[in-house]
């Protein structure tokens, strides 16, 4: 299969055209040419001698000797493959609690265990949705970072004897690209999803795998490969089939980019801030006289606890510079952040997500697409490029577009239909970021067939999110979380309808 750049002009069809490359088989690019030994650092990528040593590897654990794939930094250690749980493996690390308070930078965990379909049922595709893996933080975010870094820096004493470790701190964080964890998280993932459906994999009915353009997004799509290959004994070697760029005027269901009027609506996220923000503004400016830090300074600064725990896999000195209560203020921060910018908190958030919807829509019913939005008329028309006759499909994406696929879907609703608020904190809440898109999250649409339920509906669906069986009431669900897929179809009136006019509002002039 050929890798596919494909481009879509939004604004006439006749536009589309697809840049074809040579093939390109993404296997096994982003393993490391070797296992390191305890102590060594990590090595540069190479994939030269790889199967030889991964086969080793694999030859160990045939023989009841579970060894760590294990990436090494500063000494650190860590087994893989493992759980897809947060760093039980590890110490010191922070307590899980803290750690769920990263929101999007929380590592991968499920929310649930996972619960197969009700016995009458046999799952006939699967539909991944995944976030890339754990990655450094983007250039916004790096200069937003470094901002009250450097003026807390500048200070000459400290009246605080725990901000005495800025004085030798140096920051050794790279820029968007994936970190160690995250290439666990996602090779992990490969080998979950294989175990869990290898039912669904054959030589002709490998998954059909596309990616957004970026680089970590593409590289989490090749590594998740790598994981069925291991899994599957090398049996199985999916490729990346196509990448959508990440560029003006390309039509991509996978990243929220193509919304020019869409903007993050602030009002309310800026009003929990100012309310717990302020006094941690105060006892900084107190510990470190001078700096003169303030409220968007705080909220800046403190995701660098996760992003520094992250990397080097031990606590970061900057997380004990904060109460785990302020950590939870700030994880609601970021919360709502993210329901006023992709979420249903923003007017133009979920028609974002309506162009992936529509295509899995066509998926499940084994239709043409129909979609007047995001998707790429050129791609989706093309058996070669959007086929429907696949058992298990794998998109890699970002997490601020899941958040517009999550709504536009209907997902994470309240029951009363309450936005969250600047007034309360809820901690039973269902809108919750490190619940929804951690790094490597993770959606699962399954398509079941089910004997019994009815004499007219034999196909039904269930969606997953991190492992967590959502209930889709608005499709007439019941306990188990599974409706039928004519219902579920019929539930999804605001994509099938392109929105009900809000795509059009993306491109309205004041």
């Amino acid at each position: 299969m050929a890798n596919v750049l494909g481009y879509n002009s939004v604004s006439s069809s006749s536009r589309d055209h697809v840049l074809l490359t040579e093939t390109m088989h993404v296997k096994d690019k982003w393993l490391p040419e070797r296992l390191p030994l305890f102590g060594e650092p990590i090595l540069d990528w190479s994939y030269a001698n790889y199967r030889q040593r991964f086969l080793r590897c694999a030859s160990l654990v045939v023989l009841g000797v579970i060894l760590s794939a294990g990436y090494f930094q500063y000494g650190r250690w860590h087994s893989c493959p493992s759980p897809p749980l947060v760093f039980k493996d590890v110490a010191p690390m922070p307590p899980e609690a803290l750690q769920r308070t990263w929101a999007a930078y929380s590592p991968y965990y499920p929310t649930a265990h996972y619960e197969s379909p009700p016995d009458d049922c046999v799952i006939t595709q699967v539909n991944l949705l995944q976030r890339h893996g754990a990655r450094y933080p983007t250039g916004g975010q790096t200069t937003r970072i470094q901002a009250p870094l450097q003026k807390l820096r500048g200070v000459r004493t400290y009246a605080n004897a725990s901000f005495d470790f800025l004085r030798y701190f140096e920051w050794d964080l790279g820029v968007s690209d994936m970190i160690s964890l995250g290439i666990q998280q996602t090779f992990e993932s490969g080998i979950e999803h294989y175990t869990r459906y290898r039912h669904l994999f054959s030589s002709g009915h490998l998954p059909f795998v596309r990616a957004s353009g970026s680089r970590r997004v593409i590289k989490s799509a090749a590594i998740w490969a790598d994981g069925i290959s291991y899994a599957s004994n090398d049996m199985y070697h999916p490729e990346t089939s196509v990448i959508l760029p990440e560029v003006d005027g390309a039509n991509n269901t996978l990243d929220d980019s193509m919304c020019p009027n869409a903007h993050s609506l602030n009002k309310v996220p800026k009003t929990w801030r100012d309310a717990f923000a302020p006094t941690i503004a105060t006892r900084f400016n107190e510990a470190a006289p001078g700096a003169d830090l303030n409220a968007k300074d705080i909220v800046n600064l403190m995701p660098l606890c996760a992003f520094e725990t992250l990397f080097h896999r031990a606590t970061s000195p900057f997380c004990n510079l904060f109460t785990f209560e302020e950590s939870e203020a700030h994880e609601y921060y970021d919360d709502l952040s993210r329901y006023y910018k992709t979420g249903p908190g923003n007017p133009l958030g979920p028609i974002q997500g309506v162009g992936y919807v529509n295509e899995l829509l066509a998926r499940l019913t084994s239709k043409p697409v129909q979609d007047h939005t995001q998707t790429n008329s050129t791609l989706d028309s093309s058996p070669d490029t959007f086929p429907l006759n696949r058992t298990f499909y794998a998109d890699f994406s970002h997490d601020n577009q899941m958040v517009a696929i999550y709504s536009a879907l209907g997902l994470f609703q309240r029951v009363d239909g309450r936005a969250p608020s600047a007034e309360e904190m809820n901690p039973g809440r269902r809108w919750r970021i490190s619940r929804m898109t951690p790094f490597s999250a993770r959606m699962v649409v399954e398509k079941l067939t089910c004997d019994g339920r009815s004499d007219e509906q034999r196909e039904y669906v269930r969606i997953l999110v991190n492992d967590a069986v959502q209930p889709l009431t608005f499709c007439g669900a019941g306990a188990d979380g599974v409706c039928a897929l004519d219902d579920f179809v019929e539930s999804q009136a605001y994509a099938r309808g392109n929105g009900n006019g809000d795509w059009a509002k993306c491109f309205e002039s004041d």
